[in-house]
């Protein structure tokens, strides 16, 4: 791609960008009568505009139906998350019966690891990429635990080699095929939060397969961002946030999705709820648990209305937007722009004080660029923040900054790059 570092190219660039007017759809945050240029939505995705109308409208059903909302009125409560699963499919790659909106993202993590993490005999182990996010890492060293093991033994991290900053796929591989009779499971994230890395998903998956281990994803920073094929990847599980890329408000609502070929293994163990009991027959509240068909099996409380309604609202959105391919294609485009932008601050300043730790290709990477500032970066952010550019500190030296399809614009990351320059040069004299 050909760029240029002024204000008239980035115009131009919007001009002809066929998802503009969706940026008309958001709310930016503002301070002191001025917008901040939002490259955050890595961390929290940016409130929808109908967000407040769509509540307001759950609101009024809860007034006027009270708790015949369950089965009255335009969207039955009792069957909301149907209308979720529809769109939620196309995100992800995956069939409506194998997702499903619940809980929380580490929650359903730990439901799902009920269902999958199944260690025998020397086959214990996880295998995961070394510095995933705490969660995560507080999930698996608690599921081992549960099961009588010791994490520095049944958790094998995976680093990057020495000098480097992100992860090789054969580096990868080889762990797995190295640790063949000991992984019971591969759980990875699909994106790394810190450094911004797109795993090769459908590799590793296969790698995990070849030995026989179930392989497991955290979406947490992909689902929205990236196109994914859970389904024809032939990934066993995998569960997501929907608050970042997705836009459904701080602790929105969670999504999991289940493969298909899982649905009618009864020696899965769960753990089961009402909500998770075949649909049809809930209401007879008979005793002996019976899942509900497919994803839905894993429900185990009833439904969060108020936090799947804002979802239902961003969800709509993408679905205006033609969902991942096209948001894929401006992102790639974006990302890039934001790259070159970053490299001419550098070259303004005459030294490498911007070090870009995501991967260069597009196929390795998301909306998200991680940055390591070399000198006085919390200092370079602060001053960002009052020159209301909004991104994402990450100790000890790391800036994060995203250019989301659905609300950026070329224009947001040329004014980035100018706020960048002026900062680093009143910061670094």
């Amino acid at each position: 791609m050909n760029f240029e570092n002024n204000l008239l190219f980035a115009q131009a660039k919007d001009e002809a960008d066929k998802l503009r007017d969706f940026r008309s759809q958001f709310l930016f945050p503002n301070h002191n009568g001025k917008d901040f240029i939002y490259l955050c939505g890595n961390s929290l995705g940016l409130q929808p505009k109908v967000a407040g109308e769509v509540l307001k409208g759950q609101l009024n059903n809860w007034a006027n139906y009270a708790v015949e909302g369950w089965f009255d009125g335009n969207e039955p409560w009792m069957f909301y998350h149907k209308a979720l699963k529809k769109l939620m499919a196309p995100i992800v790659g995956a069939l409506p019966s194998e997702v499903c909106p619940m809980n929380t993202l580490t929650v359903n993590l730990h439901l799902l690891m009920v269902s999958f993490y199944q260690p025998k005999g020397k086959r214990f182990k996880i295998i995961m990429e070394g510095g995933a996010f705490p969660s995560d890492q507080y999930a698996i060293e608690s599921q081992v635990r549960f099961h009588g093991f010791d994490p520095k033994e049944a958790i094998i991290e995976v680093f990057p080699r020495g000098g480097e900053e992100i992860l090789r796929t054969e580096d990868i591989v080889v762990q797995i095929k190295e640790n063949a009779g000991e992984i019971a499971l591969v759980l990875f994230g699909g994106i790394n939060y810190y450094t911004g890395q797109w795993y090769d998903m459908e590799t590793i998956t296969k790698a995990g397969h070849e030995i026989g281990a179930i392989v497991g994803w955290d979406l947490a920073h992909a689902a929205g961002n990236v196109p994914l094929k859970l389904h024809d990847w032939d990934i066993d599980f995998a569960c997501w946030c929907s608050y970042k890329y997705q836009n459904s408000g701080p602790g929105g609502i969670s999504g999991i999705f289940v493969h298909e070929k899982h649905f009618n293994n009864t020696k899965l163990n769960r753990f089961a709820g009402w909500w998770g009991y075949q649909e049809r027959k809930r209401f007879k509240m008979e005793k002996g648990f019976i899942p509900e068909a497919g994803a839905d099996g894993w429900q185990v409380s009833c439904t969060q209305v108020m936090p799947m309604a804002l979802y239902h609202a961003s969800l709509q959105i993408f679905e205006q937007a033609g969902f991942m391919e096209p948001l894929r294609s401006k992102s790639i485009a974006l990302t890039a722009y934001l790259e070159f932008i970053i490299n001419e601050v550098n070259k303004e300043i005459g030294v490498e004080q911007f070090k870009i730790i995501t991967p260069k290709i597009a196929k390795d990477r998301g909306a998200q660029l991680s940055i390591i500032a070399q000198r006085n970066g919390k200092q370079i952010f602060d001053g960002l923040m009052a020159n209301h550019i909004l991104g994402d500190w990450r100790e000890p030296d790391v800036i994060r900054l995203s250019a989301v399809p659905l609300y950026n614009s070329f224009e947001d990351v040329y004014h980035a790059g100018k706020a960048l320059l002026k900062v680093s040069k009143e910061v670094l004299q």
